[in-house]
């Protein structure tokens, strides 16, 4: 049991809120019942299985490079702190691995190319985000890739495995889950300055400034409700606003420690999110 609940911290489940919300955003989001159960679980497992491997494949290299070390200021990383070893870790990321290629290749068979290019894609900078000399993480532009892939890709592959079609409002229902997700990265690139600063981890707050970070994670939290507004009009989903101007104002009074709990607040706004979505008007 002591194990078991080891890997559950490993696997960072205060995150997953990440990838699982743009799928359930999607399904919610249809406008008609969902095609097939099955592929919607399927799409749910994997969307999750690739969100773990990151994480593991993010720990283990973040460890390796230095980045992490034991008494950080975040979260608590296994490995850094020895509680398992570097062979363990990388068993638990080819696991990952298998589970996220057989459900992958499960969707490919329902969803054609398309998927496939989504699903390789996606392994692709899951590996590239930390494990390269011109990691995504390191070159200050991971960003972006979480806005696509927890956002707008994930909602828009959802739709396509459902519908075989592409839904402008499902896109932009999804750009909201991705848009948080890009406040989670903020948060934690902000409480990590010096850290990454120290070993080489150009992430934007380090090269403009904890001042740029802020003024950019106001900027994304403003665009919340413009793309609530496109995906579901003047309706509840709009609402996001209220909780992420909170969570702005906040972080610019955080320190250290402080943030950790930022962070799971974040999470939660993106599950507030789709339970607006689901009772909107």
């Amino acid at each position: 049991m002591k194990n078991v609940l080891l890997w559950f911290r490993i696997v960072r489940p205060q995150t997953l809120f990440a990838s699982l919300c743009p799928v359930v955003v999607a399904l919610l989001t249809m406008g008609e019942p969902v095609g097939s159960w099955t592929v919607a679980w399927m799409t749910i497992v994997c969307a999750l299985g690739l969100q773990v491997l990151s994480n593991l494949i993010n720990d283990y290299y973040d460890f390796v490079r230095g980045t992490d070390k034991k008494g950080r200021a975040g979260f608590k990383r296994a490995l850094a702190e020895g509680e398992v070893s570097e062979k363990q870790m990388r068993r638990a990321c080819l696991l990952t691995l298998a589970i996220c290629i057989i459900t992958g290749l499960y969707l490919v068979l329902t969803g054609g190319w398309v998927i496939l290019a989504i699903g390789v894609t996606a392994l692709l900078f899951a590996w590239l985000y930390t494990a390269t000399s011109h990691s995504l993480s390191y070159l200050g532009i991971a960003d972006i890739f979480v806005f696509l892939y927890y956002g707008v890709i994930a909602s828009s592959g959802t739709y396509y495995l459902q519908t075989g079609g592409f839904s402008w409002e499902v896109f932009c229902a999804g750009a909201v889950c991705g848009l948080i997700s890009m406040c989670v990265l903020l948060i934690n690139n902000l409480r990590d300055m010096d850290d990454d600063r120290r070993v080489g981890k150009r992430t934007l707050p380090v090269r403009f400034g904890k001042k740029a970070g802020e003024g950019l994670m106001l900027a994304v939290v403003l665009l919340m409700p413009v793309m609530a507004y496109l995906a579901f009009g003047l309706n509840l989903p709009m609402l996001v606003l209220v909780p992420g101007l909170c969570l702005f104002a906040a972080v610019t009074k955080a320190k250290g420690a402080t943030f950790n709990k930022l962070l799971m607040c974040a999470g939660l706004i993106n599950v507030l999110y789709v339970l607006l979505v689901a009772v909107r008007l």
